[in-house]
């Protein structure tokens, strides 16, 4: 008696072994490349937004020619070179430094003290800075003469319909043969859980503006931190178009 061999079929098809072989190729080679990606790119992740690059970027804004170093600069889309409608920029005080590993903790708002200064350099948007704008503006829309604030400043309230909520005004006297140093402030409680409570505008370069924001804290220092301000700018406004 003759036996034929029988064909002995595969448990698993071809179709079948295709449908589970290709997607664990692919999750592996994913993962391959999550982890090279992750030991070349995991230290540029980990800054948060934030750059070591100190390489100057030359940024017009109207008429006036700015060279700053990419570190300062507070967004990625504005590290570049060329004409901007404005420019936005992180420092470390007192020291006016942008970025670097030994301030990560100041800035990611985690330090033990509030050390970030906010700038923006745009165009002018009013006739007057605000210590020109006290006379006219917001010395009609506070209350009284005000109370002794820190280093010599008075801080007046705003009028409960000035639009301003949650806001003083610190005014200093004439100093220096300057105007007085004006700033609006987020009243003390407020300014606990805000890392820049104070703003200031001053004129400078070919209508030009500065904008600066910094810690209610550092109203004791408001004449050193002033002066650094203006020194700062005069120093990064290289020249006019």
């Amino acid at each position: 008696m003759q036996y034929r061999a029988q064909r002995i079929e595969p448990i698993f098809g071809r179709a079948f072994l295709r449908r589970v072989f290709y997607p664990i190729a692919a999750l592996a080679l994913l993962s391959l490349f999550l982890a090279i990606a992750g030991h070349y790119l995991g230290h540029t992740i980990s800054l948060g937004g934030h750059t070591e690059d100190t390489t100057p970027r030359e940024i017009v804004i109207g008429n006036n020619v700015l060279e700053l170093p990419a570190n300062m600069i507070r967004f990625d889309k504005q590290r570049r070179n060329g004409e901007a409608e404005r420019v936005d920029l992180y420092l470390h005080w007192p020291d006016l430094l942008g970025y670097q590993p030994a301030f990560l903790s100041d800035f990611n708002g985690a330090g033990p003290e509030k050390r970030l200064l906010f700038l923006t350099f745009e165009p002018r948007a009013t006739t007057q800075d605000m210590s020109g704008r006290y006379g006219p503006i917001y010395s009609t829309l506070t209350e009284g003469p005000g109370s002794k604030g820190p280093a010599g400043l008075t801080v007046q309230k705003f009028r409960a319909d000035s639009g301003f909520v949650n806001e003083e005004l610190t005014v200093s006297r004439e100093y220096a043969g300057q105007m007085p140093f004006v700033a609006r402030c987020l009243d003390e409680e407020t300014s606990k859980t805000n890392l820049a409570s104070c703003q200031r505008d001053i004129f400078l370069g070919d209508d030009l503006q500065l904008t600066y924001r910094f810690p209610r804290e550092m109203l004791e220092d408001w004449q050193k931190l002033d002066q650094q301000m203006r020194t700062f700018a005069e120093a990064h406004i290289k020249g006019q178009k």
